[in-house]
This record gives C-alpha cells, structure tokens and sequence, in this order.
C-alpha cells in the first residue's frame, strides 16, 4: 500500500482559505492515490513535500522517517480530518516493518486507534476496514514467541480474533465488492484459520481471478495459487 503524507505546519498568519486550498490538494492526492497513479501524486505534491509510494524498498524505507515526522504535524492541523488518520496508520505500519517485531507489537495499539478513527470519520472507507481486519488476523496469528514478547512490553498484549478479523473482511467487501485483491486473500486465508474450506474454496478463486494490475494484485494472485494447491 502506498505511503504519503503532506509538509504543511499551520503559521499564525495563515488563512481559511489557504487550508481549504490545502485540503483541495489532499483530495487530488487522494484521488490519484485511489487510481494508483503514484508518480502523478509525486508530481502533484513534490512541492510540498509529499512522497507517493517509493520506486523501490531503500528509498521507501529512507523516506518514512521523514513523512512519519511531517504527518503528526498535519494532524495537530487537523486532528479530525479522516484522510490524515489513515496515512498516519499506513506510515506507522510500513514504518514498524522495517524496525522488527518489537516495534510492531509496541505500535499496534496506536495503528490500531488510528484505523478506528478513520472508521468512525470515514466509515464508507473500505481500505481501512481491510487494514483493521488484516491487524485483527495478524494479532490473532501471532506465534507463541511473538506473544510473549508482547507480554513483556504491555503485560496485556493486543488481543484479537480470526472471527474480529473476518468481520471487518466482510464489511469491506459489502461496502465496495471485489475492490481489492488483497482483501478477497484474506478472507480466504481467514475461512481456512476458521476451518470454512468452502468459503475458503471461493475467496481463493476469486483472488486468482481478480485482474492484476498491481503489485499487490499479483501477490495475492500467488499465494491464492499456493494455498489453492493444497485443497
């Protein structure tokens, strides 16, 4: 999933208008962000220091340090603003990736809050019910080392289940069917941890089927095909 954020810090001096022409920015950004036109958002916002998605793993994991810092001071600009709340759990997330499995587990109620937030704004988002059933399932899976790590940082570690998860899996689906190939995967993947081989069996197909043209549609395609050969 792509990263972005935007450089802006409020001054005294700033005008309503001036945020509205900011939060028209956004909306473009948003927009090409929902086409996967991420060069067009790097050209929309070079200016202003926003990333779209990097070309490659080092740049990508060289800029979300940055974007991290730029993304909390657009959200003390507008702390309701349901767009900024989802790039700060996408940048939280793809920024724990990179820093292990402590941080993952340390983050995850903060990306999850984050997610929530987005839901209450936003609540016709499917991408960010995709992302909260997908922190739902990996919580639920994790192994028993990775719990106990978490014990050790919270005592009571972020819990879950794959039930949780496929809740939110579905609701994505309902408010945009066949949106995403990912979220189609995972709701395979969440019928097999629940022993559902038929809804499972179906998912799997659809995710094989579903058009890649992404990245991401292409993954999902092969690890549908992996799991499929086991049936």
């Amino acid at each position: 999933m792509a990263i972005g954020t935007w450089g802006f810090t409020k001054k005294k001096t700033e005008t309503e208008a001036v945020i509205t022409t900011k939060e028209v920015l956004i909306a473009k950004a948003d927009a090409l962000y929902n086409q996967e036109q991420y060069q067009e958002i790097y050209k929309l916002l070079i200016n202003y220091k926003k990333m779209s998605k990097g070309s490659n793993e080092v740049d990508e994991k060289k800029l979300i340090p940055g974007t991290c810092d730029l993304i909390f001071e657009a959200l003390k600009i507008k702390e309701n603003h349901w767009s900024v709340h989802k790039v700060v759990s996408i940048l939280l997330n793809s920024k724990t990736l990179y820093e292990g499995i402590k941080a993952q587990i340390k983050e995850s109620y903060n990306i999850k809050n984050h997610m929530l937030k987005v839901i209450e704004l936003n609540p016709e988002e499917p991408r960010l019910v995709y992302m909260l059933g997908n922190w739902c399932f990996q919580v639920a899976d994790l192994t028993w080392y990775q719990r106990k790590i978490a014990s050790v940082i919270f005592g009571d570690p972020p819990s879950s289940s794959f039930e949780e998860a496929l809740k939110y899996f579905e609701t994505a689906e309902a408010i945009d069917p066949n949106f995403y190939s990912q979220n189609l995967l995972m709701l395979g993947k969440t019928y097999l941890k629940l022993n559902q081989k038929d809804q499972a069996l179906k998912y799997l197909k659809r995710t094989v089927e579903y058009p890649a043209k992404n990245e991401d549609d292409r993954d999902a395609k092969q690890e549908a095909q992996k799991l499929l050969k086991n049936f």
